[in-house]
């Protein structure tokens, strides 16, 4: 089992910059993709941006070139780096790992949701 703890939302003005983390821990073997999902009040759950564990990265088109997602793959954490906020990017961020976990002699494939950041933009 994974356990994620998201950390850096918050209120924030136009045009401002925040930062997100999620840490995983637990008895992980491998982490494949991380992603950054947000869900705004009445809308579906988006997904933001995604890297794999070598790197590659894919944004959404509405956050390429304001938003930065990057990991540490020895601390199985990843962050997104946000900027130029508008107040359409007011949501619930969720990050979603995932991966590969060795216990009891067993690999198991994993599927985890943090639980969820507030973002507001607002003046």
């Amino acid at each position: 089992q994974v356990q994620l703890v998201e950390s850096g939302g918050g209120l924030v003005q136009p045009g401002g910059s925040l930062r997100l983390s999620c840490a995983a821990s637990g008895s992980i073997f491998s982490i494949n993709v991380m992603r950054w999902y947000r869900q705004a009040p009445g809308k579906e759950r988006e997904l933001v941006a995604e890297i794999t564990s070598t790197g590659k990265t894919v944004y959404v088109d509405s956050v390429k070139g304001r938003f930065t997602i990057s990991r540490d793959n020895a601390k199985n954490t990843v962050w997104l780096q946000m900027g130029s906020l508008k107040p359409e990017d007011t949501a619930v961020y969720y990050c979603n790992v995932k991966s590969t976990t060795y216990r009891d002699s067993r690999y198991r494939l994993n599927d985890d949701w943090g639980q969820g950041t507030q973002v507001t933009v607002s003046s």
